[in-house]
C-alpha cells in the first residue's frame, strides 16, 4: 500500500516520539532519584532503547520506513535510496517527535528531576554526554556504533532470509539496538541517530529544571555528525556490496 506524504511523516514524528519515552524514560527511572528503578542495572537502558526502536519498527516500518532518524534517512538518500525531496520532511517530523517525547518524559518524571543534584545524570535522561569528557572518543564511539546500526538495519530489512517476513526483521532491530547499547553503550549513552541527541538537549535547554547544569552544546556536534557520517558510509558499503 502506498501511503501519502504527510502520513508518513505522522509515522515519523510517532515513531520518533515512541524511541524517546521509552529510550530516555529508561534512563530516567534508572538515573533520577526516587523513583522505583534508581540504580538499576544498565541492562534496562538497553532494553528500553532496544524496545524504543523494536515497537516503531513493528508500526511503523510499512508505512514510512521507520527511519526515525535523520543519519539514515540522509545516508538512504545519498545512495539512491530515499528522494532527496522527503529528506528535510522526514527529518523535521523526526526532531518534533523527539522534542515531544522528551517533553513526554520530562512530565512524567517532574519530581525526580527536581530531588536529583547530580547534573550529569539529569543531562543524561535527555541528551549523550561522553563519560571521559572527550570528543575525538565520543566520535569513535558514535561513529562505528552508528556504521553498525545501519549496515545491520539494511542487512536485516534487505536479506532474503526475511523478505518474506519482515515484521521478524523488525523485531530483530530492536535486538540489534538493544546489544549496541550493552557492547558500546558506555562511553556515551550512546546516541547514533541527531533526533535523539538535538531534539533532546534543546527541551534540555530550554526547561527551567531545578538541578539543569550545562546542555554541553560544545559536544552537540559529535552526537550529530559522526551518525550522519557513518550512515552515508553504511548505506553506501552494504548497497555496494550486496545490492
Amino acid at each position: 500500500m502506498d501511503y501519502s506524504l504527510m502520513t508518513r511523516l505522522a509515522a515519523e514524528f510517532a515513531g520518533t516520539a515512541l524511541l524517546i519515552v521509552l529510550g530516555n524514560g529508561a534512563v530516567a527511572n534508572v538515573d533520577l532519584k526516587g523513583t522505583k528503578g534508581y540504580g538499576s542495572d544498565w541492562m534496562l537502558i538497553g532494553v528500553g532503547y532496544g524496545f524504543g526502536v523494536m515497537i516503531p519498527a513493528m508500526m511503523f516500518g510499512s508505512i514510512s520506513g521507520n527511519h526515525i532518524n535523520p543519519a539514515f534517512s540522509i545516508g538512504l538518500a545519498v545512495s539512491g535510496m530515499f528522494p532527496w525531496s522527503e529528506v528535510l520532511p522526514y527529518i523535521v517530523a523526526q526532531l518534533l517527535g523527539a522534542i515531544v517525547g522528551q517533553l513526554i518524559v520530562v512530565a512524567c518524571y517532574k519530581p525526580y528531576y527536581d530531588q536529583t543534584e547530580n547534573t550529569a545524570h539529569v543531562l543524561g535522561t535527555f541528551s549523550t554526554i561522553n563519560s571521559v569528557g572527550s570528543k575525538l572518543n565520543g566520535f569513535v564511539n558514535e561513529f562505528f556504533g552508528s556504521f553498525v546500526l545501519f549496515f545491520g538495519a539494511l542487512g536485516i530489512t534487505k536479506a532474503p532470509f526475511f523478505q518474506d517476513n519482515l515484521g521478524t526483521a523488525h523485531l530483530a532491530l530492536g535486538f540489534l539496538v538493544w546489544t549496541l547499547v550493552a557492547s558500546l553503550g558506555g562511553p556515551t549513552g550512546p546516541g547514533l541517530n541527531p533526533a535523539r541527541d538535538f531534539g533532546p538537549r534543546l527541551v534540555h535547554a530550554l526547561l527551567p529544571l531545578k538541578h539543569k547544569g550545562d546542555s554541553q552544546w560544545s559536544y552537540a556536534w559529535v552526537p550529530v555528525l559522526a551518525p550522519i557520517l557513518a550512515g552515508i558510509l553504511a548505506v553506501f558499503t552494504y548497497k555496494a556490496l550486496f545490492l
